[in-house]
């Protein structure tokens, strides 16, 4: 994939008496956006210091590319001791709740994970990233504003289209009350929701099911959970969390961990601020960084992306941790003191869309070229809802690194460093620079433009001579003619949604389905 992770290297295997020493070549890359290369532990495996490691067992933190070059490795230790992970004894759950406050107002009518970004939407990331690593058995937990994320699923991930799908399937856990005192409670949180549906997952366990990988609904990568299975075996680990190495900036709004020289990790704090945060600071060196990037990210930082084995999941959330109601900030720090709870560092490209500006600049970043990250791979495609939409027509437009979706209608405008989404339409004289534009869920004909514009109304779409920069303008949204949204003023927060836009950290968000009248200046 184009992003800001290297290609695979040549991978070199060295056999000393009692011991395996495995690692790769130093890679190119930077860590902007958290992708970068890195010699996998060559420091504390190989030479002084190297640990005696059993015959077979090669000891590392593998990426992606690594892992594929290890797989040709395997001797009749290695397994027998560690056998390879088959993607029918995972189950996964993907957690798509949340009520998605920093993410408003894009989730003033729909989750998080049904948020469009790139012409996809969030959940098409962790659904797509289960369907290419073999696992085909989902769980999606919902509760708020969850219509349109159960829409989109039934469009999308129908297996089989009622054709049995294998042992797969897709199901949808939808947040409900049952009887009883403690039914009549919502999800009190990430653990707590997979606790009010236990008895799903212990049902799940006599299918064979002996892992269970735990996803976000709001992040952006791509990754082989295979790979982070086969680590959590490799290791016998009763967890394994996926983390990535972290700066000064957003260290405070991740879960922070300390591991030792076998990956294990010791110690965990969720968020933590102040003394707490310079606390969990770390020689992050040991993962392979070099001394300046080491300083640039002195974190290892949690994905929110977790493993289980069945039986320890069940145990902890019913017996051991029944009132603990969050993986991060509660079971995680917790279970730490008396499980093998591991790393898996993950050096591929990741962002938690999270806020308004980090979804911003995520969208914009698809632009780019080369791209940090990049939907395009046809070995591991991503996959949406079928639109069965006709090309783009274009017509005497200027059009710099920009991504125009299907079925769009573009007159002799200028864009550039932008999305434009499905169904959009652009009239004459129209620049965008900078923005991140929707679509639309539905067409207007030409003669129904024609009569809202005879009565003075707004259609969906741009209208003339409109100008937009630095904005998000959400679905269905009617921008009229001679607009000028721009921000000159600076303004970094503002609510507005009388008149149909919020700003937030200085970007300027058109409300879904709002109007801006003719000749607007924002």
């Amino acid at each position: 994939m184009d992003c800001c992770c290297a290609p695979p290297t040549k991978a070199k295997l060295l056999l000393t008496k009692g011991e395996i020493c495995f690692y790769g070549e130093k890679t190119r890359g930077s860590l902007n956006n958290r992708g970068f290369g890195i010699p996998v532990w060559k420091k504390n495996l190989c030479g002084k210091g190297s640990r005696n490691l059993k015959p077979g067992v090669a000891f590392s933190v593998l990426t992606r590319d690594i892992n594929k070059q290890m797989a040709a490795f395997e001797s009749s230790s290695f397994s027998e001791d560690h056998p390879r992970a088959d993607p029918a004894t995972v189950a996964s759950i993907i957690l798509g709740g949340g009520a998605g406050t920093r993410l408003f107002p894009l989730t003033g009518r729909r989750s998080k994970p049904a948020v469009p970004i790139g012409g996809y939407r969030l959940i098409d990331v962790p659904m797509s990233n289960c369907i290419n690593s073999g696992i085909r058995k989902i769980f999606i937990m919902t509760q708020f504003n969850s219509f349109s994320l159960n829409r989109h699923l039934a469009r999308t991930y129908n297996f089989g289209n009622g054709v049995t799908f294998g042992d797969g399937f897709v199901e949808v856990l939808a947040a409900t009350q049952t009887p009883g005192e403690a039914g009549k409670k919502w999800f009190q949180g990430t653990a707590d929701a997979v606790r009010q549906f236990i008895w799903v997952f212990e049902a799940a366990k006599n299918k064979n099911i002996e892992h269970i990988v735990i996803l976000s609904g709001d992040h952006l990568y791509r990754m082989d959970y295979m790979d982070f299975v086969q680590k959590h075996i490799d290791t016998n680990a009763d967890i394994t969390v996926s983390c990535v190495p972290m700066d000064d900036s957003r260290a405070s709004d991740y879960g922070l961990m300390k591991i030792d020289e076998t990956g294990q990790i010791i110690q965990f704090s969720e968020k933590p601020k102040g003394s707490d945060l310079k606390s969990m600071r770390v020689d992050t060196s040991i993962l392979g960084l070099s001394h300046q990037e080491a300083m640039n990210f002195p974190y290892i930082a949690s994905m929110g992306v977790y493993v289980f084995k069945t039986e320890v999941l069940l145990k902890l959330l019913k017996r051991t941790y029944p009132s603990c109601n969050d993986f991060g900030s509660e079971i995680i720090p917790a279970a730490v003191k008396d499980h093998n709870v591991q790393a898996y560092l993950f050096s591929d490209y990741w962002e938690d869309i999270g806020t308004i500006k980090s979804f911003f600049d995520a969208n914009l970043a698809l632009t780019e070229q080369p791209p940090k990250f990049d939907f395009n791979d046809p070995k591991t495609p991503f996959y949406t809802s079928p639109r069965f939409l006709p090309p783009t027509k274009v017509e005497r437009c200027r059009i710099a690194d920009a991504i125009i979706s299907h079925g769009c209608f573009l007159r002799e405008c200028s864009v550039e460093h932008s999305i434009v989404g499905i169904r959009s339409r652009l009239e004459n004289g129209v620049e965008l620079k900078d923005t991140m534009m929707m679509g639309a869920d539905y067409y207007q004909t030409e003669s129904e433009i024609a009569s809202l514009l005879a009565q003075g109304k707004v259609p969906i779409g741009v209208g003339q001579n409109t100008k937009i920069s630095n904005c998000i303008i959400d679905k269905n949204a009617k921008i009229g003619k001679d607009v000028i949204i721009a921000n000159k003023d600076s303004v970094e927060e503002a609510e507005r949604a009388d008149e149909g836009f919020y700003i937030r950290s200085g970007i300027t968000v058109i409300l879904k389905n709002s109007t801006i009248k003719d000749g607007t200046i924002i």
